[in-house]
């Protein structure tokens, strides 16, 4: 999952083995549940706010940690 200021914006798909590495399970069972709407609604807005990183330039202070 990727946020900007702590709003959802994308997220990387895992490969199957990757869903049942118990690290990655445990992390996952830690942090909060997004559904497809709401990712569908955060992006609009950051859209409509002209702040989605992957439509406008914007200064991040770690730009390596943006999806490609």
């Amino acid at each position: 999952m990727y946020f900007v200021e702590n709003i959802p914006f994308t997220f990387d798909e895992l490969e199957p083995i990757m869903q049942e590495d118990p690290a990655i399970t445990y992390e996952a069972s830690i942090n909060p549940e997004y559904e497809m709407e709401d990712l569908w609604k955060w992006s609009n807005y950051l859209i409509m706010e002209e702040c989605h990183p992957m439509m406008y330039a914007l200064n991040f202070k770690n730009p390596e940690l943006l999806p490609d």
